[in-house]
């Protein structure tokens, strides 16, 4: 008997969208059914991305010092937890961390620096860095450099930036409930903005922060209202010191189901495992693989990751293959 899961399966590859309600039973279904659904996950990704994988790499290139109060994050002025501080580290040091891209083989190196917003100072340093690593390397490159002021997104396009991150985080309904110092529009408009100058948009969220599965389907809808090019969805890593250590309501079962939303509702976009992924997934993070066609290797901002080799490892026994850029 055909199971539900592939009909909705069906409706996506036959290029039909699932409706809301389809999306919650995809989320709120049982640990029982989870298989089932991922088995049909599985095929949108193959119709899509085949058997192709997506490396990215993440340079924490200034932490802390932040301003905002977002509840997940180590680096909010409301933090407490014992983190390094610095400000943007010199070029040197980012342009060898560049090197070890190369040698790992991403698709992506993201620049990532903490704060509300860059100054403009601090934006000139990333465009001349930016300029060097594209002029020595092939791989694409990412900023996350917080909310965009009117022209810093063309002035990024010009330095050659391939991808702009700049996460929703969750739904417009809950995110007054992790930030009060910007607004949900507030990230939707920089989202706007790096598509208007023609920069790659890259925008997903955090999962398991104490929203609920209408929350989660709302978030999977806005990116695919925004058309963004690549979503990465974060496991909530509670960390000692933030506003949500306590908060832990994951199951790796809940986690694939998770990232099974995201793929019907968002069919074709990039979609990427990303922080949290080792804590929560555990031993099933193969089948998240299954799922998504990108993880970020290595180590987050401000937590450790898998060992490049046991990721590397895991891509080979999947039977997949690792996409390189294109020039």
């Amino acid at each position: 008997m055909t199971s539900p899961w592939e009909i909705l399966a069906d409706k996506v590859l036959s290029g039909d969208e699932i409706s809301h309600s389809e999306a919650l039973q995809v989320i709120s279904a049982s640990d029982s059914e989870t298989f089932s659904l991922v088995e049909q996950a599985a095929r949108i990704r193959e119709h899509f991305w085949q058997n192709r994988v997506r490396l990215y790499m993440l340079l924490n290139a200034k932490s802390g010092l932040c301003p905002e109060d977002c509840g997940y994050c180590s680096q909010s002025k409301d933090s407490k937890a014992l983190i390094s501080k610095y400000p943007l580290l010199p070029e040197e040091t980012i342009l060898k961390a560049a090197e070890k891209a190369k040698e790992l083989q991403v698709h992506t190196f993201c620049l990532v620096a903490s704060g509300r917003s860059p100054a403009e100072k601090e934006l000139e340093k990333v465009g001349d860095v930016v300029k060097q690593i594209k002029s020595h390397y092939s791989f694409k490159v990412c900023a996350c450099l917080g909310l965009l002021k009117k022209g810093q997104a063309e002035f990024l396009k010009y330095s050659g930036v391939d991808t702009y991150n700049h996460n929703l985080n969750t739904s417009r309904n809950y995110y007054s409930q992790i930030c009060g110092t910007h607004s949900f529009d507030n990230r939707v408009q920089t989202v706007n903005q790096v598509k208007e100058a023609g920069i790659g948009t890259c925008s997903g969220g955090i999962v398991g922060m104490g929203e609920n599965f209408q929350d989660a389907v709302d978030l999977a809808y806005e990116l695919k209202a925004l058309g963004v090019d690549s979503i990465p969805i974060n496991f909530l890593h509670p960390i000692e010191g933030t506003s949500l250590s306590a908060v832990n309501d994951l199951t790796p079962l809940k986690a694939l189901r998770y990232l099974c939303l995201f793929r019907f509702v968002n069919p074709s976009a990039d979609l990427r495992i990303a922080g949290g992924r080792e804590l929560h997934l555990r031993a099933l993070q193969p089948l998240g693989l299954r799922v998504a066609n990108s993880i970020f290797i290595g180590d987050y901002l401000t937590t450790k990751g898998e060992a490049p080799e046991a990721d590397l490892e895991m891509i080979r026994d999947l039977g997949f293959v690792i996409e390189a850029a294109s020039v």
